[in-house]
């Protein structure tokens, strides 16, 4: 049986790994930045590798045949490691890329290269933001301490940020949209920044602002290693049965 390894910690990860469980022996990675990861169903690895030398070698010991990149479409750098990784091993690689959102009509989507460029487009006028990027990113916006911030995270902001106003909720998706709606509109929201992450489970927040006429500003994505990939878990698991099936039982 041929050995996978899933770099995930998204739950279309978690889905692939339970799809891909039966078919094959399977080891999904984490980063182990959540504190209370969901249940994933698979052997799990937790930490870093050591960087894309680290994970040739984590491959080459463990007898891995067929690598995964499963990560948050914002893992630039884990993705680069997992390509150049798949490169000095020969060990094959496919990739899922979570198809990002795309502005409609109502949007006011306000869209920047970095969380930097984010924090700058605020402006200096005291608005009261939504800040739903992930605990790693949202210590920039002390740069901008005249804002009211609500600030979402699965895990607690630890240290707080260093400005006079700001709000914590421990929340974990999905979020629904009327859900988001109600939350935007009793803090009186102004502004929501978002990366823009793809996907149905953080949606709602784009929805919700859009019906209530509310700025969104939107952090692209960042560029990822070309590799062959899929959109959906669907998708990637058709892919992988051509590494884990022998051509005969194909058909071939």
């Amino acid at each position: 049986m041929k050995t996978i390894l899933i770099l995930g910690g998204t739950t279309e990860a978690r889905q692939l790994a339970g799809k891909l469980v039966t078919r094959a022996a399977v080891t999904l990675s984490l980063a182990g930045r959540t504190e209370s990861p969901v249940a994933q169903g698979v052997p799990v690895r937790s930490g870093g590798f050591g960087g894309a030398d680290g994970l040739a070698a984590y491959l080459t010991d463990r007898s891995i045949g067929l690598l995964i990149d499963a990560t948050h479409p914002y893992a630039a750098r884990i993705s680069a490691n997992a390509a150049q990784a798949a490169r000095i091993t020969g060990v094959p690689i496919l990739a899922l890329r979570r198809p990002g959102w795309e502005p409609v009509q109502g949007d006011r989507w306000i869209e920047v290269d970095t969380v930097g460029a984010a924090v700058q487009a605020l402006g200096d006028t005291p608005r009261r933001v939504f800040l739903a990027l992930g605990r790693q990113e949202v210590a920039a916006f002390e740069a901008a301490s005249q804002h009211r911030y609500l600030i979402r995270s699965v895990d607690p902001i630890e240290p707080k940020l260093a400005v006079p106003d700001a709000d914590y909720l421990l929340a974990r998706g999905p979020f629904r949209e009327p859900d988001e709606r109600a939350l935007l509109s009793e803090r009186r929201i102004e502004i929501v920044v978002s990366k823009n992450s793809g996907g149905a489970a953080t949606y709602g927040k784009i929805a919700a602002a859009r019906a209530l006429g509310i700025e969104v500003i939107m952090v692209r994505r960042p560029a990822l290693p070309e590799v062959p990939s899929a959109k959906t878990v669907e998708a990637l698991a058709a892919m992988v049965d051509h590494f884990v099936e022998p051509a005969a039982e194909r058909g071939v």
